[in-house]
């Protein structure tokens, strides 16, 4: 038995808040970057770089035009190492209730997106 799909305002909020977290993601890793390094040269090296160590697996696994199409536990993984990240990186920078609200809330929403997928999927392939 599959769960329905969410109705089409639910889906398209989940999906705009969805992206709104991976920008928030990409942003926490920043600001921790800038915040770690330190000098100049590796402020700069970090506050870049683990934004862009979050990019590249998610463009390539993740994205919902991902180079490559990969099994949902695979796409989980990805979104977990990139959310988990990004909570992590705030938490240590000592902003424990925001990091402990991003982390709940993109659980919450990938947890939704996953479930709509599926049954939209599923119901593509029923009315084939």
């Amino acid at each position: 038995m599959s769960l329905p799909a969410l109705p089409t305002p639910l889906h398209l909020a989940n999906e705009a808040l969805a992206f709104l977290l991976e920008l928030v993601a990409l942003t926490f890793l920043g600001v921790w970057g800038f915040d770690t390094g330190h000098g100049a040269l590796a402020a700069t090296a970090l506050g870049l770089g683990a934004p862009a160590a979050a990019i590249v697996p998610w463009a390539l696994f993740a994205a919902p035009r991902a180079t490559f199409q990969v099994p949902i536990p695979a796409v989980l993984v990805v979104k977990a190492a990139v959310f988990g990240s990004a909570a992590a990186a705030v938490y240590s920078l000592g902003h424990h209730p925001l990091a402990l609200a991003f982390a709940l809330i993109a659980l919450v929403n990938t947890s939704l997106a996953t479930v709509d997928r599926e049954a939209l999927t599923t119901r593509t392939r029923s009315a084939r």
